[in-house]
């Protein structure tokens, strides 16, 4: 989202090397409308600068950091060597990220293949309250795929408006997940035993469908998996957005399946990891 205001004092920004002069590196902040800024030769690098040609280039993307604003002037103080490597990629994928769901928002609305048709400032309403809500669009689009259409609705914004843009969420987003595993040692000593077991395993990955049914909103995404890896011990494997929710999971999994197997006389046993 291109922004009318200024940027923040400490605010790391994505900038396009436009010029560069003995003194210093001009540059355009890419989120601020292309408002200008000026790196100085003392904030290139912590090193000397001889050359700036070895630390930039023109049309190249950069992360500075934000050290004066003065709007009066029209005035923007930047540092390049302020900002760490990890601190560059992360700002770099957020500002990416925003640019694929800018595209994703005019392919839904504004875009001539698009029913909606809406004109540039009707966009630009939709993308300013969808700003406001998320504080990005990549992350609306994220919750619209968790949520539907109603996390749109919800918005005030019109239902036609709400299909497409979920639409277009369904066709392009992907939400971000990682995966854990964990064991469980189960016996049942009963005639039946054996289908005892299969039953606790099949406990175990119904966790999530109770979850939901309980309206659980942070289930959405997340899978629960369990695989025999030589008896009596058996694996669990659990996929969710993100680690608290994937331990919490696998938590509940392996308990559902130690106490079935418990009613029935038998021996159950978790291990985060295999002893």
């Amino acid at each position: 989202m291109v922004r009318e205001e200024w940027p923040e004092k400490g605010e790391l920004v994505v900038c396009t090397v436009k010029e560069l002069k003995p003194f210093g590196v001009f540059v355009t902040l890419e989120e601020y409308g292309g408002k200008e800024g000026l790196i100085n030769i003392g904030e290139v690098s912590s090193g000397w600068v001889k050359h700036l040609r070895d630390y930039v280039r023109e049309g190249q993307k950069v992360v500075c950091k934000v050290l004066h604003v003065d709007e009066r002037r029209g005035h923007i103080d930047l540092s390049l060597k302020a900002v760490k490597e990890g601190q560059r990629r992360k700002k770099i994928k957020e500002w990416k990220n925003e640019k694929k769901a800018m595209k994703w928002l005019t392919l839904a609305l504004a875009a001539p293949s698009s029913k909606i048709g809406l004109s540039k400032g009707e966009l630009e309403e939709i993308e300013a309250k969808l700003f406001d809500a998320y504080g990005s669009l990549y992350d609306a689009f994220e919750d619209i795929l968790r949520v539907g259409k109603k996390a749109l609705i919800e918005l005030e914004i019109k239902e036609d408006y709400a299909e497409a843009i979920h639409e277009v969420a369904l066709a392009n987003v992907k939400l971000p997940s990682v995966q854990i595993t964990g064991y469980v040692e189960l016996k049942c000593p009963l005639p039946e035993g054996v289908e005892i077991i299969k039953e606790a395993l099949r406990k175990a990955e119904e966790v999530i469908t109770i979850k939901s049914s309980k309206k659980d909103k942070d289930t959405d995404g997340t899978k629960v998996e369990c695989f025999y890896i030589g008896a009596p011990k058996y694996r669990i494997r659990v996929t969710a957005p993100n680690y608290k929710e994937a331990e919490n999971v696998l938590s509940d999994a392996a308990n559902a399946a130690i106490e079935l197997i418990k009613r029935n006389e038998g021996y159950g046993k978790f291990y985060r990891t295999l002893p």
